[in-house]
């Protein structure tokens, strides 16, 4: 099998404004925007005028630098999901990924307990969460409520960190399972009980919780999230974001390029709605096990 390359960290800027300034020699940065549903690595080369190393040092930005060159703008997600099932299709696909793009890599593993909820009012759930957000959170969780028309509010335990998520439909699809989105999701300094109760105060009730077990990869451009999930069993995702609405088509054709290439098909939104509506009926049974079920 073919092992994809892991990134080794030479630095991490986390005061990205003070620290940066304070380099003279050319750098190149790679950025890396810590998002379970988005993940990639862009590469700045930054000159100065006193130019003296033969090579360029490589710095990991921490992922609050995404916030200071791009706080006020909406992220639009498109993603797409292909069903493998069984374990031996995910392998599978991981060989086909390297062999197809040398530069392919695993950059995290993680797992995750990932909650759902419905029935509530989004603006009122914004007035609840507030005083958890900085003021650069807050504007942007304010804009996809004042432009999502439907609308999945998540929380999520990646290893150790707690995350708040809200996604709003920009397509045919729905907030769920749609291919274009606008998201939020960041950090909040609450355990996720804590979260969840918020969330719960405001009318908000559980749709379903799941677990899964996630590998993330960077190929050709695109996130490729290989998850094992309860229920579902495995589970491929290609995603890239962009900043530009206009731009939804293009990088749609450019994800199925991605998924033709490897001999994928997208899971159809009317399966995956059927295999949500069950696992929302009966998630008690498979949460937290390696349960899996089948439906056309």
């Amino acid at each position: 099998m073919s092992k994809c390359k892991r990134f080794e960290t030479l630095h991490i800027l986390r005061n990205m404004p003070q620290e940066f300034v304070s380099v003279s020699n050319s750098v190149l940065l790679l950025a890396h925007c810590n998002n379970d549903t988005y993940l990639c690595f862009i590469g700045f080369l930054i000159h100065s005028a006193d130019y003296a190393m033969k090579e360029p040092y490589c710095l990991l930005v921490d992922s609050s630098f995404g916030r200071y060159n791009n706080a006020h703008m909406a992220h639009y997600e498109i993603e797409i999901k292909s069903l493998l099932g069984e374990e031996k299709n995910a392998i599978a696909l991981k060989e086909k990924m390297c062999e197809l793009d040398p530069a392919c890599a695993c950059v995290a593993t993680n797992k995750q307990l990932n909650h759902y909820f419905g029935e509530g009012d989004v603006n009122e759930l914004y007035t609840k969460v507030e005083h958890l957000l900085d003021s650069e959170q807050k504007e942007k969780l304010k804009h996809i409520v004042e432009k999502g028309s439907t609308f999945s509010v998540r929380t999520r335990q990646k290893d150790d960190k707690v995350l708040f998520v809200v996604k709003a439909a920009m397509d045919e699809g729905n907030a769920i399972n749609g291919v274009s989105r606008m998201e939020f999701e960041e950090p909040v300094n609450a355990s996720l009980d804590e979260l969840d109760a918020l969330i719960l105060e405001t009318g908000f009730v559980y749709d379903s919780k799941w677990s899964r077990e996630r590998e993330e990869y960077t190929y050709k451009g695109a996130n490729v999230c290989i998850d094992r999930n309860a229920g579902y069993g495995y589970l491929a995702e290609f995603e890239k974001m962009t900043d530009e609405q206009d731009q939804l088509d293009v990088v749609r054709n450019e994800m199925q390029v991605l998924l033709d290439e490897l001999g994928l098909e997208e899971l159809p939104h009317d399966r995956h709605d059927r295999m949500y509506a069950h696992y929302k009926a009966n998630w008690p049974e498979y949460y937290g096990t390696e349960k899996t079920f089948n439906i056309e």
